[in-house]
């Protein structure tokens, strides 16, 4: 069987010019008042050779290329001895934007492009006319996200949550669906901190949720309460008569911590610990890390000391390590980063879990140390 013929259909061109408009480049000169600069598509076409092998295929193909919409055909001159010259299409011409509107079957789309953009200005504006493909993908939402954008811009948000933003029909499931459009367009207003993308409130000057700290007392020094949870911003001193305090991340062991007078233990809840950083008065107390033998564990550690260079660990040793090799488990996703607030014997034993020495991904979890370790510790 011959197989059929090569030759550009016209389908193939408007495929072509499809795909360069889903690039948004066409609707973005477009709404930047760019003259429209023709575009040319090259034809392939049949050989000289095929004219007279498949001269029928060839009148065919040639004629749906002369009942083509919207295109404007070059030719060419293309023969030989057997069948003589004959001119065949050689390239698709597009002229300007409405041709290629109505080629493309875009008409209605340019319309609401050009609709939205009228009611913007400024750098919301110029965002729209360099993305104009994701405005036509948010059409439905997008009058509502630059309301959004807008009030963000005209309030103080020094005192308000994300919560009170008040524009008809958004919610906070609505921006936190298009909070990375809104991302944008607010950095481009300037309305950006420091603060990362991830944290949308906070780099944009809301109020965020509090962070809380729990923690036990010994007996009921505080208010008549043994255990309390409080706003972190709002634990701004040190507890009265207390000169030590332990961190510790398993709850039931922290619930069984055992509290002499003057000390006091915080539940760490793993690298949430690092929210003790707006604890300044640690710097002048006594504070004891205790987390898991494991990679994790000593960048917890190692974090902590990034803010408070005298926190001292407990039970996160070689030797706690062996003496408990029955109860050892299996870490699952591995550290393996540079940390540099170590002691020496920390980091030995840190990069022999890394390296695999003692078994593969090494484990021994806090709640898994024996009760009588943790008091003899305690004791000494």
């Amino acid at each position: 069987m011959t197989p059929a013929p090569s030759w550009t259909p016209p389908p193939d061109v408007v495929n072509r010019l499809r795909r360069r408009w889903e690039g948004g480049a066409f609707l973005s000169a477009y709404a930047t008042g760019e003259p429209f600069e023709p575009v040319a598509v090259p034809i392939r076409g049949p050989r000289p050779g095929e004219l007279a092998t498949r001269l029928d295929q060839v009148r065919d193909w040639a004629r749906r290329w002369s009942n083509a919409e919207s295109l404007r055909v070059e030719y060419k001159k293309i023969g030989g001895r057997l069948v003589g010259t004959n001119e065949l299409p050689s390239r698709a011409w597009i002229d300007d934007y409405e041709t290629l509107w109505r080629l493309l079957k875009v008409t209605r789309q340019v319309a609401r492009f050009s609709e939205l953009l009228a009611g913007s200005q400024g750098p919301i504006a110029e965002w729209m006319r360099a993305h104009p493909m994701k405005v036509l993908g948010l059409e439905r939402d997008w009058e509502r996200i630059c309301a959004t954008v807008r009030w963000i811009a005209q309030h103080d948000r020094g005192a308000v949550y994300l919560r009170q933003v008040d524009v008809p029909g958004v919610d906070t499931k609505f921006i936190e669906k298009h909070r990375g459009v809104l991302a944008e367009l607010l950095d481009g207003l300037g309305l950006a901190t420091d603060t990362p993308r991830s944290q949308f409130a906070l780099r944009y000057g809301f109020r965020d949720k509090p962070q809380y700290v729990r923690f036990r007392l010994p007996g009921r020094d505080l208010a008549g309460f043994s255990e309390l949870t409080v706003r972190t911003d709002e634990l701004d001193r040190t507890p009265p008569g207390i000169t030590t305090m332990y961190v510790v991340e398993n709850e039931i062991t922290y619930l069984a911590f055992p509290l002499a007078a003057g000390n006091m233990v915080i539940f760490g809840s793993g690298y949430a610990v690092r929210r003790l950083e707006r604890l300044p008065w640690l710097d002048d107390i006594e504070l004891v890390y205790w987390g898991d033998i494991d990679t994790h564990g000593f960048a917890i550690l190692d974090g902590l000391r990034h803010r408070f260079p005298h926190t001292a660990s407990m039970l996160m040793d070689r030797a706690t390590l062996l003496g408990h090799a029955d109860h050892w488990a299996t870490e699952h996703d591995p550290k393996n980063v540079h940390l540099d607030r170590l002691t020496t014997q920390e980091r030995e034993l840190y990069h022999d879990l890394i390296e695999n020495r003692l078994g593969e991904a090494v484990r021994l979890e806090q709640e898994r140390i024996r009760f009588s370790a943790l008091e003899r510790a305690l004791h000494r």
